[in-house]
């Protein structure tokens, strides 16, 4: 853990304990300078990422206090997931399809969804980018572009890896429809029907599918809602399965928000590579941390050419657009092949596009823009959520991403939940969806990346009317 984020960690346990209450002004800059030993930059950081969270605010000439409704923040999950040992046959899709149709209409509100709002996004300056590159387009492009991509696009993303001082290079760059493109053509790179395949507990539900689809059976490994998967039951499971790969997400992992720290990624990779397994790295939510600087991906510390790490722009630029890559390491020629057998290309007026918004710049103007957006609803939203959710109710604190996982109390039933909100306009993505073994029947996933407003923080209040009548006595 950064200075600045432990400092943070400490003055939030002493909001939670009471010690600081809403109104409270924190110590100045220049007092926990002296009385901590660290700079004025650790001091401000510590602070904005607290204001992030929601806990404290900034008043002019004045100083930081805590925000009145940190103390209504409901508390965090405590432990790991414990799922089964067993390897798996995975059957979801009927269970997932069914609620994610549910969902969709215009009008519900999109609690459940996998996507921020598409207003976050400049779509404006997309779509002058896209006219012009059709308007360009060379029309031996069309040929020349094909798998594994754009050269100029593949460049810029080569760019944004150098930024984090990661040397990836161009050629093993395949520019794929899509983030979930890349992860499929990543894992039938390496596994076949019948193999089996480790997962966090609980993992992204288009992961099940995957498995499902291609007759693959899944691991289930117990997770932290904190900082991710559990290396010594990972190792155990490598050892009893044998399993062909791991498919995991260790920054802001949907549906828990976890952020696997540094040195776990890098003791991740270590062990995986002891062990000549493959790891597939979604990492599509980057770009959304609310800290000072990205976290690296666990791709940064692979040295063996054994992480095939998957990226997107559809979360942080371009929804719709279907872009994303893959740069899979020492499989990049096997995905390659793959990509060339199915889909053979990628749009190629919207990879320009791209290529072309990114050289010009502004890209991360965007992005700090809407990463304070995010984190300004997930404090808004927490604050709903502790007020108006039944006493035991947990939920996570993401330092990123735009995902709260909510532990409700046992006695709730998130599927007649959703179903019952569903009928008052209201989507949610319930826990069972989210396990090859339909586990977590009391945890909602809980989208907050949409417009905070009255209408968004009534439908959370009729939510946790829902949760509080699922909990008295039956007659």
């Amino acid at each position: 853990m950064t200075r600045y984020a432990a400092l943070a960690s400490d003055i939030e346990a002493s909001i939670r304990a009471g010690v600081l209450r809403p109104g409270d002004r924190l110590p100045s800059v220049r007092h926990t300078c002296e009385s901590r030993g660290v700079s004025a930059s650790t001091v401000f950081q510590a602070y904005y990422l607290l204001e992030a969270r929601g806990l404290v605010r900034a008043r002019e000439r004045s100083g930081y206090y805590v925000s009145e409704g940190a103390a209504r923040r409901p508390p965090e999950p405590t432990g790991a997931s414990q799922p089964g040992d067993a390897s798996i046959a995975v059957d979801v899709s009927a269970l997932v399809f069914e609620v994610l149709q549910a969902g969709t209409a215009r009008g519900v509100v999109p609690f459940g969804s996998a996507f921020p709002s598409p207003l976050l996004f400049p779509l404006a300056r997309l779509g002058q980018a896209m006219a012009a590159s059709a308007q360009a387009l060379d029309p031996w492009s069309t040929v020349d572009d094909l798998s594994p991509g754009n050269p100029a696009l593949r460049r810029q993303i080569a760019l944004r890896y150098l930024a984090d001082g990661m040397q990836v290079h161009t050629d093993e760059i395949v520019v794929t429809n899509g983030a979930l493109e890349a992860l499929n053509l990543c894992l039938a790179a390496i596994a076949r029907p019948g193999d089996a395949v480790v997962i966090e507990s609980p993992t992204f539900y288009a992961a099940l599918q995957t498995l499902e689809r291609m007759g693959l059976q899944a691991i289930e490994v117990p997770t932290h809602p904190g900082e991710g998967i559990d290396l010594a039951a990972l190792e155990h499971a490598i050892a009893r399965h044998g399993p062909k790969a791991c498919w995991l997400m260790t920054t802001f992992q949907n549906p828990l928000g976890s952020l696997m720290p540094e040195a776990k990624k890098q003791a991740l990779v270590a062990l995986l590579a002891r062990h000549g397994v493959p790891l597939i790295e979604d990492d599509v939510y980057a770009e959304l941390y609310f800290g000072d600087r990205r976290p690296l991906p666990a791709k940064a510390f692979d040295g063996e050419g054994l992480v095939l790490h998957c990226g997107s722009f559809s979360k942080c630029l371009a929804p719709g657009y279907r872009l994303g890559w893959a740069a899979p390491g020492r499989f990049a020629q096997a995905v390659a092949r793959q990509k060339l057998t199915t889909t053979l290309g990628t749009c190629a007026p919207a990879q320009m596009a791209l290529a072309d918004y990114l050289r010009r710049g502004g890209y991360d103007k965007h992005l700090r823009k809407l990463r304070h957006t995010l984190a300004s609803r997930q404090a808004a939203f927490a604050e709903a959520v502790g007020a108006h959710f039944p006493p035991g109710t947990r939920a996570t604190r993401p330092a990123g991403g735009y995902f709260l996982w909510v532990e409700l109390p046992e006695g709730v039933d998130a599927l007649r939940l959703h179903r019952q909100a569903l009928a008052q306009g209201i989507s949610t993505a319930p826990g069972p969806i989210f396990s090859a073994s339909r586990s977590f029947a009391h945890c909602l996933r809980l989208n907050y990346g949409h417009e905070w407003n009255a209408r968004s923080e009534a439908a959370l209040a009729t939510l946790g009317r829902l949760a509080h009548a699922a909990l008295l006595p039956k007659e």
